[in-house]
Order: C-alpha cells, then sequence, then structure tokens
C-alpha cells in the first residue's frame, strides 16, 4: 500500500448541491469533506448576503460540523471600465461575510474586457484594480485568491503570473484550476505549474476535454490533473482541494452538478487522491 504524501482539506462549492446550505452541507459531509467553500446560500450570492443570512448559515454549518475553506465572491467577475471603487466597496461587504463564517480565503477574478479592447489594452487597468482589492484585503487579513476564469485577463498563466509579479502582495494568491485553463487552449501542468506554484494557495478540482471544453470529472478530461497533484504531494502542498464539478448545466449564480453528479465527482477525484498518497481530510 502506498504511504500517504500528504493530507489535503477537502471542500466543495456548497451551492453545485442544492441552494439549501443544509443539504450542501449534508451531501458534503457524506462525501468526506471537512469544509466548504460558500458562493451562494437559498440562491442569494455572498455579494448580495445580509449579516443576519451570515450569521444564519453560519449556525448551520456549525451545527453539521462543517468549515468555510473559502467564500466564492463574483469580484473582478465584471467589465473593467467599472470604477476601481465599484468592486473595493463590494468587497468589503464580501469581507465581512468570510469573517462572519471565519475563513481567510476570498476568490477573485481579473475583469472582463469590452468589445474591441484587447488583454494588453486593459492591462493598466486590471492592474490598479487587482492592486486595490489587494491593499483592502491585506488590511483586513483576508487573502484574495485569483481563479484563472477564462475570458478575463488572468486566464492563461503567464498572465496570472504578471497580476501576481506585478501586484506582488502576499494578499494576493493563485487559486488553481485545471478545466478553466484547458478551455484556453492550454495544458495546465506542462505550461503553468512551474511557473505559478510559487504563489499557487488553493486547488479548484474539476476536469475538461480540450477539444469542446465540456467539463468533465476528474482524469477524464485533458487538465493534467494527475500531472499536478502529483507534483503538488511531491512540493509537500497541505491546503483545500475544492470540488467544483460543473456536471450540468450552468445558471445565473454559476456552475451546478446535483447531488448525484457532485459524488461522481468527488469519487473521481478520490480515486486520483489516493493513487497520488494524498489523503484527502
Amino acid at each position: 500500500m502506498t504511504q500517504p504524501s500528504a493530507v489535503w482539506s477537502l471542500s466543495g462549492f456548497g451551492d453545485e448541491v442544492d441552494p439549501d446550505p443544509a443539504i450542501q452541507a449534508a451531501v458534503l459531509l457524506a462525501l468526506g469533506a471537512s469544509h466548504i467553500e460558500v458562493r451562494s446560500a437559498w440562491g442569494i450570492n455572498v455579494s448580495e448576503l445580509e449579516p443576519e443570512a451570515a450569521l444564519r448559515l453560519k449556525d448551520i454549518l456549525d451545527e453539521k460540523g462543517l468549515k468555510v475553506s473559502a467564500v466564492a465572491s463574483p469580484i473582478g467577475k465584471v467589465d473593467v471600465s467599472l470604477p476601481v471603487e465599484h468592486e473595493v466597496t463590494r468587497l468589503r461587504r464580501i469581507i465581512s461575510v468570510a469573517k462572519t463564517l471565519e475563513t481567510k480565503y476570498v476568490r477573485i477574478f481579473s475583469f472582463y474586457r469590452g468589445e474591441g479592447q484587447s488583454q494588453g489594452g486593459i492591462r493598466d487597468a486590471v492592474m490598479e484594480r487587482m492592486s486595490a482589492l489587494a491593499a483592502e484585503a491585506a488590511g483586513q487579513g483576508i487573502i484574495l485568491l485569483h481563479e484563472n476564469e477564462k475570458g478575463i485577463y488572468g486566464d492563461t498563466p503567464d498572465r496570472v503570473l504578471d497580476i501576481m509579479q506585478t501586484v506582488d502582495s502576499p494578499a494576493l494568491r493563485v487559486a488553481w484550476d485545471n478545466a478553466n485553463f484547458v478551455q484556453v487552449g492550454v495544458k495546465p501542468y506542462t505550461e503553468g505549474y512551474a511557473i505559478l506554484r510559487p504563489y499557487l494557495e488553493y486547488l479548484q478540482i474539476k476536469d475538461a476535454i480540450a477539444t469542446t471544453g465540456e467539463v468533465v470529472p476528474s482524469g477524464e478530461g485533458d487538465g493534467e490533473l494527475d500531472a499536478t497533484i502529483s507534483a503538488l504531494a511531491a512540493d509537500g502542498y497541505t491546503g483545500f482541494a475544492s470540488l467544483e464539478p460543473h456536471l450540468a448545466s450552468a445558471h445565473e449564480l454559476g456552475g451546478y452538478s446535483g447531488p448525484v453528479a457532485f459524488g461522481v465527482a468527488a469519487r473521481a477525484f478520490a480515486v486520483l487522491a489516493a493513487k497520488n498518497g494524498v489523503t484527502l481530510a
């Protein structure tokens, strides 16, 4: 039997299971997760979650014995033409939710460009906004996790590295998503791992097929998840692995899977983790 070389904390996007946090928690616990990633509860996005609702959510999760790995915010998933303060103001509200839920991590994005604009053309505006967001987070003891979403400025390894090096803040780190890299024509491990590993603080688990962009369970696509997991285990990574299966049709709050497909995704990832000597806890 392979001796475990690493222990990772298993989490997952609760709203991919069901809108109801109690059902989200029950399914994640049944799959062996110790944490939950909160993007929405009762169909309400974290950016609009009132303080009373955040406290109610915390009570439900506490009762179930589930901790929060991160708040999956929509910050930066907007056009870069919006004023800097627009997203900083929203971030302040989301940070209050994160503090209520007792997590130091908030996922963000690096802005969309308008029609006719190039990625290079929006670079300075992106950096100004990302620096402002990182400064706000640093002042409140929060770490922002940049997800490499398709179509934003930071959707390729080189541009994610550009953000990390330019902003140069310990309050801004990488949430690594293999499937999203595949969807922009990148071989994640081959082309991105070495340059981004120094900044990689959080792992989102999904895979995708290069020819179609279709999201599939771990190991069934071109996301080089096996190689990525192996390398992270060898590097001593001991952070979160958060399931974001996206195995059913997307809805307005993000991807969705449902309990059954979520379980399929969890088991597929568990196989790859075990193969590489990773214990999920």
